[in-house]
């Protein structure tokens, strides 16, 4: 690489959760970085989310730990409930024996408030420029140079030394490389927030609790101190879905749930307004790397929610680039073909199963007559240790091993 092309910046295409992890992973490896955001400004929509343990290693790792340990809620236990008859399915403790097993708390966090902490922690380093309303359309790379070159919405050109797709599900770098379909599942997910006071009082657990239910699930779980709580429901859709956001109706989502138990059912009279999710996810890909560009998190390995993992795999791809970077440095500077085919090699795998797994959870969560019966009767007897023990592979990942995930 020429020395013109090492004092250049690396451009990061999205400003969310996954583009803000890779420019403080960047940053700590040396590097200036700009982030390009096609939004107005730099921010983060949506309610709630689920941090595990491995959420928590990889904030410390891209030094914003405390930052999101003061804004987070940390449950006692994730629980699960049918929706028809109440019955307890399935109960993980994660209170004090749960961390020592895994160095750290499971914890539930609006996404505006992992969002916050990540940009604090990006523009307290000086080396971030962030450009809004600038949409990368297209990417042009010189192998002489070592340079890439990153072209907006209005046709101008920004170079860097190497560009880090981090444009979300439906990324254009991806899209530009790969040009993979989607594969849009049917389900459907309602997001909403509620206020404490509006909150039913006998289902206020301090527990990221799901109801299952015959071919839908309904989750709850506190936020922002207790003061909010999260609402979210699941279907399957009688139609033919997009994929897409828009705004929903408490109509179409009441017509769904008309079996469900009444202490269940009180979770959708909630919300006065909802955003209504079709979602989807992609086939696995076992390349992210062309020339100087890679993808990372919803753009790398879009998910559906069940695994309740899409942002905790964003900020582990962000740590594990930092660190490929850091060990495939020589005396003459970064060597970038061997940091993204080491990163690659150490996210494919790992998050291929975060994706299929997250089908699976789809079924098991929606099963219906006796497969419902089946997945009742999953859990039953099992030890807080032997459930510690299948959650080894997903919580159990840090900085120190995240090069050996391959």
């Amino acid at each position: 690489m020429g020395s013109q092309a090492t004092s250049l910046p690396v451009l990061v295409s999205g400003g969310g959760i996954g583009g803000l992890a890779a420019a403080l992973a960047l940053v700590r490896q040396g590097f200036n970085v700009q982030v390009f955001e096609q939004a107005a400004e730099i921010g983060e929509i949506g309610a709630g989310i689920q941090l595990g343990p491995n959420a928590f290693h990889a904030f410390d790792a891209l030094g914003v730990g405390d930052k999101t340990r003061g804004r987070a809620v940390y449950t006692d236990c994730m629980v699960m409930h049918d929706a028809l008859d109440e019955t307890l399915v399935g109960r993980l403790e994660t209170g004090e024996a749960f961390r020592q097993r895994f160095g750290n708390p499971y914890a539930v966090i609006h996404r505006v408030d992992i969002h916050t902490s990540l940009l604090e922690g990006a523009v307290e380093t000086g080396r971030v420029e962030f450009f809004t309303s600038t949409r990368i359309e297209k990417i042009e790379q010189d192998e002489t140079n070592g340079t890439v070159t990153a072209i907006d919405q209005n046709g101008k050109r920004w170079t860097g030394q190497a560009l880090i797709g981090a444009d979300g599900g439906k990324s254009v770098v991806r899209a530009q490389y790969v040009n993979d379909p989607p594969r849009v599942t049917g389900h459907v997910v309602y997001r909403a927030v509620v206020d404490k006071a509006d909150f039913p009082d006998d289902l206020k657990w301090n527990a990221a609790s799901l109801w299952a239910g015959p071919k839908c699930h309904l989750v709850h779980y506190p936020l922002r101190g207790g003061e909010q709580y999260n609402v979210v429901v699941t279907f399957h859709s009688r139609q033919q879905e997009q994929w897409g956001v828009t705004d929903g109706s408490k109509e179409e989502v009441e017509s769904y749930f008309q079996g469900i138990c009444p202490k269940a059912r009180q979770l959708i009279e909630l919300p006065k307004t909802w955003r209504r999710w079709a979602t989807a996810d992609r086939e696995p890909i076992a390349n992210w790397v062309h020339g100087r560009t890679t993808i990372l998190g919803d753009a790398a390995h879009p998910t559906t929610q069940y695994m309740a993992q899409g942002a905790c795999m964003a900020l582990e791809d962000a740590v594990t680039l930092g660190e490929a970077l850091r060990v495939s440095r020589t005396a003459e500077g970064h060597d970038w073909d061997a940091a993204l085919a080491l990163y690659q090699k150490n996210r494919v795998t790992r998050t291929a199963r975060i994706v299929l797994s997250g089908r699976e959870m789809g079924r098991i969560y929606h099963a219906a007559g006796v497969e419902r019966l089946v997945r009742n009767s999953l859990w039953k007897g099992r030890s807080q240790e032997r459930f510690y023990d299948a959650m080894e592979w997903l919580y159990g990942w840090n900085v120190t091993n995240c090069l050996n995930q391959g």
